[in-house]
């Protein structure tokens, strides 16, 4: 099994950032990293170049995380409302999940990964709740959410 060294030139999911030397399979850096220009062959006069690789990775990862904080700012001054039908006893029907809160923030105007939100089961009581939504290593936001009993569900079906 040949393997080579290779200096990323973008961050590359799974495998590293700008500037970090890794070891890959000979062919997929032959194949696929070289060719579409997301990384360089590391010899002795490309390892000259990786300060300028590292200062335009501190740039783009100080770039990322001031978006991130602002991004944190804007969730933690909403608070978004959720309706559950209730039934016979207070029970509530259905229940609030991390995909409901991920649509609530795409309605308010902001744009994240549905997976950064921290929700360790749905929310099915009635009430303020409050979910941890990880952005960033070094950024969370805390949101508040309310869930609103509803219409009975019983009712319902005997007046329809």
């Amino acid at each position: 099994m040949a393997n080579a060294q290779v200096i990323l030139k973008e961050k590359i999911q799974g495998l590293g950032a700008e500037a970090d030397v890794i070891k890959v399979r000979a062919g997929y850096a032959r194949n696929f990293l070289i060719p579409q220009g997301k990384a360089y062959e590391a010899t002795r006069a490309n390892l000259r170049h990786v300060e300028a690789l590292k200062a335009t990775r501190a740039r783009r990862e100080g770039e990322e995380l001031l978006a991130f904080q602002e991004i944190a700012t804007r969730i933690s001054k909403i608070t978004p409302k959720f309706t559950l039908s209730t039934g016979q006893g207070g029970k509530a029907f259905g229940s609030v999940t991390s995909i409901d809160i991920h649509k609530e923030l795409e309605a308010a105007g902001i744009q994240i990964d549905r997976h950064a939100i921290e929700l360790e089961k749905p929310i099915k009581k009635s009430g303020k709740s409050e979910v941890v939504i990880r952005l960033h290593p070094q950024v969370s936001a805390l949101l508040t959410i309310k869930v609103e009993a509803g219409e009975n569900a019983t009712e319902e079906a005997v007046e329809a």
